[in-house]
């Protein structure tokens, strides 16, 4: 096929750290397009510019704001530098499709534009931005208004809508009023292929019998807080002081939680070691024997689908989450489930998993099948082309519309199971 030249904007993360984002894009050039992304620079990504595996990424300086102003003042810059890129790459490629990736719901001004040039605009819905919006600042208004005003305009600009599980997809055909026929659901899943784990390497323990690990973004809305709360109590109330806890990421929290740490005198069981990537990060995934994610029960997360709950089942290990909607659905019985934000409950679920081996070995099967089976990046990577076949045709051959319908009808089978 010709080389179609497509630009992703993710606002978010940088890439190639943004694993989702990468996937696609590598998707898109193994299918023969022309890719551009334009994202913010980030730790171990600061070059303004590169080509990693043919995928051409301009990066953007930023900001990470922690009030409301700040978030105005970084979310308006950085769609200022975002068009101003978007321009350059649309010189040099002559793009067909452009694909927003929020939060937040602004880039949808950028599409905009491009359509007086004929290009299509593809709205990969990664986050509920009213909801975040309101995790964040625990209030509505006028402002929470013109935040769901922007998600209802970006909802209408586009000509396919990518949701990620059925909580999003719910939402995009009732409040964005999407047709059925211009929505996908594409999940979050990992490529099996990049976390293909090398043997478990001791040492990583730093001479404690138990690693519990955490991998993710650090940010108010993460519950990560509360992950150090259960430390807390593993350790000098449950016996669990031949334990390491590290917890591997970034973000606007990650000073306050070390800080937490030290004041409770956790330092000696929890390792902070800011973000990793490739060889170093799957060493630790390999090591580990339980896996967490502490994000908290609010409007927000019970809708989202956490990428590293699919992450965790394809290296095989036991999960701990609070009880969300979305987290049940994908984790299922790979997983322990805490009282929602009790840090307590939470506590006792992860010593649950370490006082047992057996029960740790059969929930880290029962994920290991789930994402072998149907969760991971091959089946989902389908599901993501065929949405640009859409978005550049309008149609999808009768074949293709086949392979969706039982893709999609194979994915809802196993969720609801």
């Amino acid at each position: 096929m010709s080389r179609c030249a497509v630009c992703i904007i993710v606002e978010n993360l940088a890439v190639p750290g943004d694993r989702r984002v990468w996937q696609e894009a590598r998707a898109l050039t193994e299918a023969g397009y022309q890719v551009s992304i334009i994202c913010p620079k980030g730790s171990g990504y600061e070059r303004s510019r590169e080509t990693i595996d043919g995928i051409e990424i301009y990066r953007h300086s930023t900001c990470e704001a922690s009030r409301f102003l700040g978030y105005f003042v970084e979310y308006a810059w950085a769609l200022l530098v975002e068009f101003l890129l978007a321009l350059k790459v649309y010189a040099r490629s002559r793009f067909r499709v452009l694909q927003a990736c929020n939060p937040p719901d602004t880039i949808f001004l950028i599409g905009l534009f491009f359509r007086l040039f004929g290009v299509r605009f593809i709205f990969d819905q990664h986050d509920l931005t009213p909801e975040l919006y309101e995790t964040k600042f625990r209030r509505k208004g006028f402002l929470y208004r013109l935040v769901r005003l922007a998600e209802r305009l970006t909802f209408r600009t586009a000509d396919v809508v990518i949701a990620t599980n059925e909580s999003f997809r719910e939402i995009a055909l009732s409040r964005g009023k999407v047709s059925p026929g211009r929505l996908f659901m594409v999940r979050g899943c990992p490529d099996l292929k990049d976390f293909s784990l090398p043997s478990p390497q001791p040492d990583l323990r730093e001479g404690r019998a138990h690693l519990v690990v955490y991998v993710g973004i650090m940010g108010p809305q993460d519950g990560v807080d509360l992950l150090i709360e259960s430390i807390d109590r593993l350790v000098k109330k449950l016996g669990h002081d031949d334990t390491l806890f590290v917890l591997i990421g970034f973000g606007s929290e990650l000073r306050r939680l070390k800080t937490s740490a030290t004041t409770r005198g956790l330092d000696p069981w929890v390792k902070f070691t800011g973000p990793l990537y490739g060889d170093d990060l799957r060493a630790y995934l390999a090591t580990a024997d339980v896996a967490v994610a502490p994000d908290p029960s609010n409007s927000l997360n019970d809708k989202l689908t956490m990428v590293k709950i699919f992450e965790y089942m394809a290296c095989g290990l036991p999960i701990v989450l609070y009880d969300l909607v979305e987290g049940r659905r994908s984790a299922q019985d790979a997983a322990l489930y805490a009282t929602g934000n009790d840090p307590i409950n939470f506590a006792d679920q992860i010593a649950r998993l370490l006082e047992s081996e057996s029960l740790r070995e059969r929930l880290g099967t029962i994920g290991r099948i789930r994402a072998r089976e149907n969760l991971n990046w091959e089946v989902e990577k389908q599901k993501f082309l065929l949405a640009y076949e859409f978005c550049l045709h309008g149609a999808v051959s009768t074949s293709d519309r086949e392979k969706r319908s039982v893709v999609d009808r194979a994915v809802r089978s196993k969720v609801e199971q």
